[in-house]
């Protein structure tokens, strides 16, 4: 039993195929094999069992993997003894983000981390659908995820914290006749064009729940899924959407209004696996994020 056997169980669990494990980790699907057959000659119980065409693992196999995760996260404290590396401030550390979380995030970080000892930040963009982000973590130290308020929680293979639970309000025009209401509820909105996301997405749900607590189906005529572009079809007439609250400015002529009657909150959580936060750059940007959060609740547009 070593770590690496010990990583592709993980990742087994994890990705749920041989193909996809040697895929992520750049081996072939026999490497991947032969090692697992390696790992489970030191192990009494069956750590993998056939599921039609697929390898699957056992009840064993998913304690062992859970177990890796602990076994993984010393190893990479051993790694990172070195001063010159854990400790060092200005160490390198990649950031990704689905878009409005980047556009909410990233400047404010990059104005917090601007100094000489400060930690150097890669950012990027990942727009995948919610079941996506955890994999990020494998390729990146920190990664922006949002998920409803209702939905259910991030796997524990990789460690979250929340940073803002953001509202989604209605974004209609200035103009339009509901703009007059404070408030509205899922009637005040089923008669109308909407502008939403594509499917497997985040928002899509609450727009499902709009729908249903109205008991009519949607009109959806736009699937878009960056929120700056949903703002300008607003704002051009194009209909309602669904708008957060705190991470984006919407344009002129654009307002947003509370939606009653359903559960109408995301959470913006940063996911990380364990081992990363060994490094103490990696912490200095997990602090700012926090700060940032903080700061982008207190906006008042």
């Amino acid at each position: 039993m070593d770590a690496r056997q010990l990583r592709i169980l993980r990742e087994l669990g994890e990705l749920g195929s041989v193909s996809a494990v040697a895929e992520a980790l750049l081996v072939t699907p026999s490497a991947i094999s032969q090692q697992l057959r390696l790992l489970q000659r030191g192990v009494p119980a069956p750590l993998t069992e056939r599921s039609g065409r697929r390898v699957v693992l056992t009840d064993a196999g998913r304690a062992l993997a859970a177990a890796s995760i602990e076994v993984e996260t010393a190893l990479e404290r051993a790694r990172h003894t070195v001063a010159d590396f854990v400790e060092r401030p200005d160490a390198t550390v990649s950031v990704a983000a689905f878009h409005s979380g980047g556009a909410a995030f990233f400047p404010p970080l990059l104005r917090t981390l601007a100094g000489p000892s400060d930690p150097r930040l890669e950012l990027a963009d990942e727009d995948v659908e919610q079941d996506a982000f955890p994999r990020l973590t494998r390729d990146y130290d920190l990664v922006l995820a949002h998920r409803l308020d209702h939905a259910q929680n991030w796997p524990r293979t990789v460690t979250a914290t929340t940073l803002l639970r953001e509202p989604l309000d209605v974004a209609l025009p200035a103009g339009h006749p509901l703009a007059a209401k404070r408030r509205l509820t899922p009637r005040d909105v089923a008669d109308q064009p909407w502008t939403t996301v594509h499917d497997g997405f985040p928002v899509m749900a609450v727009i499902e729940a709009v729908a249903t607590a109205a008991n009519r189906r949607l009109d959806i005529v736009h699937r878009v899924n960056e929120f700056t572009v949903v703002a300008e079809i607003v704002a051009a007439g194009g209909g309602l959407a669904l708008l957060p609250r705190w991470t984006m400015r919407p344009p002129p002529g654009v307002v947003l209004r509370p939606l009653s009657g359903v559960h109408a909150r995301r959470h913006i959580d940063v996911l990380h696996r364990p081992e990363r936060t060994a490094r103490r750059a990696v912490r200095t940007v997990l602090t700012a994020l926090r700060e940032a959060a903080e700061e982008i609740q207190a906006r008042d547009f």
